[in-house]
């Protein structure tokens, strides 16, 4: 029988309530958009939803969660999603909050026809409570299980009757895994093709996984956070020199002298991602996104956007040459195969034992975890940009973190707007702080002993 169906009204008639229903697309890229549609017209209901992070401010599958059609989600990252975290905080949509690579590799392991995995993502945190964990080579693991669905609905830039798939960019993410995954996959493409028009060694995913597949009629391509050179490096200016407190990009280009050349880097949302403003060329730096890029480049002049490629903040991007995208299982064996030498995050609060805490505030906040917790598990370093203390003026470094883990003993670096303090066996130790603070008064901003280097420094900002 064919594969081809004309239309996503006739490759979704038989989709009925209650599906459980994985969907491509990171952000609001690549998400299969004719079918997002056609099922908001049907009105299918009590869907169990398997993505990222389910779109964003009524966009994407955010439109399935206003007409109140969705009623369970395995995702990892709610944070931009209004719409999500409302429902999760009322209890009209439950969810599965999961570490982004373990979500990716659970998907990948069911399409595999494996049982689970072990990994040592989420070891001691949350995530790990009631599951069986075991100790590898002096490491522990938790036992992560398959994850499978009725459908894998996805996009893909080209196709062929057969289903054979090429995908564009960092579009790519989670598709090719769910389509292995799903008991029927369904592909909307953007051009269809007949088969030998797809050269063998193009395909990215071979027709076997896919069940169905028809032509898009229409692709909105929306763009979730349109940035560009010409509204960001105008920001940049003369940082230095330091003057008080450091501020935000005070404190990325600090970060940025710690980095090795020609190192592989994993920047994180936010004060992290300003970080790469600092990364001259020479140094041959790569930066790695986990939604699939490895050589992100400067933000794109408002010719270059690319609905296509994004970082996993959702910004729009450039590669630089040599750069490469791929799927998100391979972006995360990259993270936990300890590939990576620093991984640069956001924090809520650090302890003195290295214990990371960046993802949720108990009855108040939802961020969900991202990809946080497999970078600061397998990055070789990890280093966390923040402020000395939160705005109420709470300490952010403290004895024990007192929100929900992210990661176990893996922060070596801290760097704030007060101090450059690395930790070790001891604990903290201040290697910099401002002019203007005396120790004393840094340690009364400080919720657990600090130590200061006997070459402690003035931590000082030039004029970049």
């Amino acid at each position: 029988m064919s594969k081809v169906y004309q239309s996503a009204k006739d490759a979704l008639a038989d989709v009925k309530d209650g599906s459980r229903i994985m969907f491509g697309g990171f952000g609001l890229c690549g998400i299969p958009e004719n079918m997002i549609e056609e099922l908001a017209r049907k009105g299918t209901k009590d869907i169990t939803v398997i993505s990222n992070n389910c779109g964003n401010a009524g966009r994407g599958l955010a439109k399935l969660l206003k007409t109140r059609q969705v009623s369970k989600a395995y995702c990892s990252y709610v944070g931009g999603n209004p719409d999500l975290e409302a429902q999760i905080l009322s209890g009209e949509v439950k969810v599965e909050l999961n570490p982004q690579g373990t979500l990716v590799e659970r998907i990948r392991a069911k399409g595999s026809g494996l049982g689970g995995f072990l990994t040592p993502t989420g070891v001691g945190t949350p995530i790990a409570e009631g599951k069986p964990t075991f100790e590898q080579d002096g490491r522990t693991f938790i036992l992560e299980t398959a994850l499978g669905a009725d459908y894998a609905m996805i996009r893909a830039l080209k196709g062929d009757t057969e289903g054979n798939l090429i995908f564009n960019k960092s579009a790519r993410n989670f598709s090719p895994l769910m389509a292995m995954a799903a008991d029927c996959t369904i592909a909307e493409v953007e051009e269809l093709v007949e088969p030998g028009e797809i050269g063998p060694d193009e395909i990215h995913l071979p027709g076997i996984f896919v069940q169905r597949i028809f032509q898009g009629a229409k692709f909105d391509n929306p763009i979730e956070k349109r940035t560009t050179r010409s509204n960001e490096k105008q920001e940049l200016g003369e940082i230095g020199p330091t003057d008080g407190p450091l501020t935000r990009r005070q404190i990325a280009w600090r970060a940025s002298r710690e980095l090795p050349d020609n190192g592989y880097v994993n920047l994180g949302i936010g004060v992290p991602t300003l970080v790469a403003d600092y990364l001259e060329p020479e140094r041959g730096i790569r930066l790695h996104s986990e939604n699939g890029v490895l050589g992100v480049g400067p933000y794109p002049t408002d010719e270059q956007v690319d609905y296509y490629l994004i970082n996993a903040g959702k910004e729009t991007i450039t590669l630089n040459p040599g750069g490469s995208t791929f799927d998100s299982s391979t972006s995360f064996a990259m993270i936990r195969g300890g590939h990576l030498d620093w991984a640069i995050l956001g924090a809520l609060q650090v302890s003195q034992k290295g214990d990371l805490a960046n993802w949720m505030i108990p009855g108040k906040k939802v961020n969900g975890m991202g990809g946080a917790m497999d970078l600061a598990a397998g990055a070789r370093n990890t280093m966390i940009l923040t402020t000395h203390t939160d705005k109420k003026g709470n300490p952010k470094l403290v004895d024990d973190c007192e929100f929900p883990l992210t990661a176990q003993g893996t922060v070596n670096r801290v760097i704030t707007d007060l101090a450059v303090i690395s930790i070790d066996d001891d604990g903290f130790k201040v290697e910099e702080m401002i002019a203007g603070i005396t120790r004393d008064e840094l340690q009364a901003k400080t919720g657990a002993k600090l130590r200061f280097s006997e070459n402690l420094k003035v931590l000082e900002v030039p004029a970049v």
